[in-house]
């Protein structure tokens, strides 16, 4: 699994950096994912998610960039630490650093993933 999870995992960030998130998000997330922002209240199932992250993309007005800055896969378990920098109209001007952690089923699909950053 470690193969094809490291290759999942490429090709799910590579999408992202081309701007495909919810091409990504189709391809790769589970139907009964959980997502998370740090502490808040989890989302739950692919459609409630899906949503989430139609009003995060839809709500960038300015993108100025992204990068991987590192990514340690294992067991299951990735942990990818991005670099990002863009305006949100709900957020206002963000650049920040964050971490995501996500656990993958056998199927290669995103069962959970948590965001941690400083707000």
């Amino acid at each position: 699994m470690n193969k094809n999870l490291k290759e999942n995992v490429k090709e799910l960030n590579t999408m992202i950096l081309e701007g495909k998130i919810l091409e990504a998000f189709d391809k790769f997330y589970a139907e009964d994912v959980k997502m998370q922002e740090n502490d808040q209240q989890p989302s739950i199932g692919k459609e409630n998610c899906r949503l989430n992250e139609e009003a995060f993309v839809n709500g960038i007005t300015e993108f100025r960039g992204a990068k991987v800055l590192n990514s340690i896969v294992s067991d299951g378990v990735v942990a990818t630490e991005w670099f990002f920098d863009y305006t949100h109209k709900d957020f206002g001007t963000r650049t920040y650093t964050q971490i995501a952690v996500q656990r993958w089923n056998e199927q290669g699909q995103i069962i959970s993933e948590t965001f941690y950053y400083n707000n």
